[in-house]
């Protein structure tokens, strides 16, 4: 099975039907989970929030995220990868439409949804990044991989589409109502997306791992010898600590991607002075920017390695974080410097992710991919929570959302911002290993190699 995917020069229709399913899963889940930071921006100030109040709001997804991943991960590897897709879906998009239902100045109601939208978001990608990776070769495993996280920042673009243009026709429960649409996916899924062959394998159905793989690459199940796959258990995911220590501070260095993203639309009010609607505009080109970072990350992850890559990336986006606050009253030729920061933080900080995101699946063998990418995603999802939480903190979370209160945090809070992406520079280099352009097999025995000389037993 190895050898037949190795060996393709071409990706098949159905694999890019696969790919494309992942793509749809990530935008619209992401789109329900950045929802809230538009939301807010509308309501912060009706309904009289605190600093403290509002990062709770954000922050609750950050709560659940790391739950979310690991108990998706390992559902994936225990009920199938497909199933669990199907339900990280069901889970987001559901838990997002409950708050168009939020009482008047229900802000607890609101922290009480977004903890089962951070519990299902995660969830996704740990699941559809995994689906991928086992249906491509090597060589293709990851910039396709990467691409599909390109269109996450899709997600906020839409948002911002829908809460700029939208809002003053269907208001702010309108645009959670609009999160139950991601639910529609599921047929999609179940109509395009095949069950993982390495995960039949390992539950011992190989006709259908054959029919699987043949439908993926399009051949006849005739074609296809496949080899017996050892069965695991979630606890050899210990005997394996580089990919988890590198796994999880590379998945840490989102911390202040995602606290920027979720203040964004109410930082973007306070220091130039716009509405809501105009921050939500202005976040329309914070969000391309992203994608097309993401692109390009997507591309030099296999033209660099992700090691080089991701280091390039996460040190430039530290640099216009920090930058962003520092120079956040500065103007040249009437634009404003911390807009522009912003615009270049977007590009490299979202699109370290689409290197950050693939190379977290790679470091596992493929019998614990799922579990592996969930554990170490679930670490690396703390950020979520000590990402919008932290800047709370420091701008002193008893203030009422207010300019003064924002404007004397900007430096401290974007500097913390800035410190996870030099975090995950670091273990890039200094803890992670190559996976770039490596086959499945080749990682799983250099994992074995290694796990074995750790232990004292002589390589085979």
């Amino acid at each position: 099975m190895i050898e037949l995917l190795e060996t393709q020069n071409k990706l098949t229709t159905n694999q890019w039907k696969i790919a494309l399913a992942a793509t749809i899963g990530d935008m619209l889940d992401f789109f329900d989970f950045g929802l809230i930071g538009f939301v807010l921006a509308f309501i912060v100030k009706d309904w009289h929030l605190t600093f403290g109040e509002s990062g709770l709001i954000l922050l609750a997804s950050g709560i659940t995220a790391p739950f979310g991943s690991l108990l998706w991960g390992w559902a994936a590897d225990l009920f199938g990868r497909r199933k669990a897709m199907i339900g990280t879906v069901l889970n987001t998009s559901i838990a997002t439409g409950a708050m168009a239902l939020t009482p008047e100045h229900a802000w607890i109601y609101l922290f009480l949804c977004r903890l089962f939208v951070g519990f299902g978001v995660t969830g996704m990608y740990s699941v559809d990044i995994t689906v991928v990776q086992e249906f491509v070769p090597s060589a293709k495993r990851g910039w396709l991989t990467g691409l599909t996280t390109t269109m996450l920042p899709a997600g906020f673009l839409l948002g911002a589409l829908l809460s700029a243009f939208a809002t003053p026709y269907i208001g702010w429960r309108g645009l959670f109502a609009v999160g139950l649409l991601p639910a529609l996916l599921t047929l999609y899924i179940r109509a395009w997306v095949p069950e993982s062959p390495y995960w039949l394998m390992r539950m011992g159905r190989l006709e259908e791992a054959r029919q699987s793989l043949a439908w993926a690459l399009q051949i006849p199940p005739a074609q296809i010898a496949l080899p017996a796959v050892e069965r695991t258990h979630w606890s050899e995911l210990f005997h394996y600590p580089r990919s988890i220590f590198a796994g999880a501070l590379t998945g840490l260095s989102q911390t202040g991607g995602v606290g920027l993203a979720l203040w964004q639309v109410t930082l973007l009010v306070m220091v130039l002075r716009v509405t809501p609607a105009g921050a939500s505009q202005r976040g329309i080109w914070i969000a391309l920017a992203a994608i097309a970072g993401r692109f390009l990350c997507s591309w030099i992850s296999d033209a660099w390695g992700r090691r080089a890559s991701g280091v390039f990336s996460c040190l430039t986006a530290a640099l216009c974080m920090a930058l962003a606050g520092y120079l956040h009253s500065a103007f040249i030729a009437g634009w404003s410097l911390f807009y522009v920061m912003l615009l270049l933080q977007s590009f490299f900080g979202s699109g370290n992710y689409s290197i950050v995101g693939p190379y977290m699946g790679e470091l596992w063998p493929a019998r614990l991919r799922g579990s592996g990418m969930g554990f170490v995603y679930g670490i690396g999802n703390l950020g979520k929570f000590i990402g919008p939480a932290g800047l709370a903190l420091i701008a002193g979370s008893a203030n009422y959302v207010k300019p003064a209160a924002t404007l004397d945090a900007l430096v401290p809070g974007f500097l913390y911002f800035a410190f996870w992406y030099v975090l995950g520079a670091f273990a890039f280099w200094f803890i992670g290993f190559e996976t770039s352009r490596r086959s499945i097999g080749e990682i799983d025995s250099d994992l074995a190699t290694g796990r074995r000389g750790r232990e004292g037993i002589p390589a085979v």
